[in-house]
């Protein structure tokens, strides 16, 4: 019965993200076309007369009324064809492919990082209110929100690889000096440790921790603030005093009722920290010069790229509907509740 609910509820949760994603569809072709400048001049380059540049035009399709060009984007995407980009020349699903992993491996470590500090940070804070714990909590939220990623990246850059010269050159996913390691995920450090190339890891590892450590703080602030929160209206509940009431270990009360209870808003802040940071990582990666999915959106925005806005945007759009359904599946394995759901 409890695995017949589950479904029913991810076969819900799929349904109700057709519509978006249509509807995605439908906006970010029509934002593109609203974007100032010509793509066709760019491509037919600056010493172009309006004859060629119209010949161009052509060539692209962009002279033929917008619902034409609608449906033909449509059609392309139906055979898995999202064009070729004007500032490469290489097709727009290539581009996508080889820098998602980018970015998915610059945010993923930058939600373990404020993980490791947000989660217990919040729950000491939550257990010794009003304390120097809870002081240090706050103090670090605030900061964590406050301060821009971009003096973030450009203050660790400055100390530790200009003054204490402890971390490689920002720039890119690994140092000149090493190759890529055999694609198996796109991810550098699992690539190389599948690989057992224990140096090239360990240089991707390094490449990787200011970047990291610049958008984890930022996304440190509201998992901290949740987690805190959380734990603070969970300690306060009538069950909590019952179980401490009972006798029951400090250390029981606190981790298997309080924090089971706890965790589910802080699983939400989870979803949204992490599609917030995959979007928010563009100063970033323009800092360190990390070669991800945002700079390419931005480069693709400065020349008015059609075709590379809108799988960048469908790409998004993918992203935030399967990260939705695996925060979905998450509530059902650790709120058993909702397995009982109509």
């Amino acid at each position: 019965m409890a695995t017949m609910s589950r479904t029913r509820l991810i076969v819900g949760r799929i349904v109700q993200a057709i519509p978006v994603l249509i509807g995605i569809v439908i906006v970010s072709f029509l934002l593109t076309r609203a974007l100032p400048g010509d793509p066709a001049a760019y491509f037919a380059g600056p010493a172009a007369n309006a004859e060629s540049i119209q010949q161009v035009r052509v060539s692209m399709g962009l002279d033929r009324p917008l619902p034409l060009q609608f449906i033909s984007y449509v059609q392309d995407l139906f055979r898995g064809d999202l064009g070729t980009a004007i500032s490469t020349g290489q097709p727009v699903i290539h581009e996508l492919t080889t820098r998602l992993p980018a970015s998915l491996e610059l945010t993923g470590f930058a939600l373990l990082f404020s993980m490791i500090i947000a989660l217990p940070l919040g729950i000491l804070a939550a257990t010794r209110p009003n304390t120097w714990v809870d002081h240090l909590c706050r103090a670090v939220v605030t900061a964590g929100v406050s301060l821009p990623t971009f003096f973030t990246g450009l203050a660790l850059i400055y100390v530790f690889y200009y003054l204490l010269g402890w971390a490689p050159s920002p720039m890119g996913r690994l140092d000149f000096l090493y190759l890529s390691p055999p694609r198996v995920t796109g991810f550098y450090v699992i690539d190389a440790l599948i690989d057992r190339d224990l140096e090239t890891a360990w240089a991707a590892l390094s490449q990787l921790l200011l970047p990291a450590i610049t958008l984890g703080l930022f996304t440190l602030a509201p998992i901290a603030r949740m987690t805190r929160a959380a734990m603070l209206q969970t300690l306060e509940s009538e069950f909590i005093r019952t179980a401490r009431a009972a006798g029951l270990p400090r250390r029981k009360v606190l981790f298997t009722y309080a924090l089971r209870n706890a965790i589910l808003p802080v699983i939400t802040t989870l979803g949204m920290v992490f599609s917030f940071a995959l979007g928010a990582n563009v100063l970033v990666e323009q800092v360190f010069s990390w070669p991800g999915i945002g700079s390419y959106a931005v480069e693709a925005l400065v020349v008015s790229d059609y075709a590379s806005v809108q799988g960048f945007v469908l790409t998004m759009a993918l992203l935030f509907v399967a990260l939705n359904l695996l925060i979905d599946v998450i509530y059902t394995l650790v709120d058993p509740r909702l397995n009982t759901e109509e």
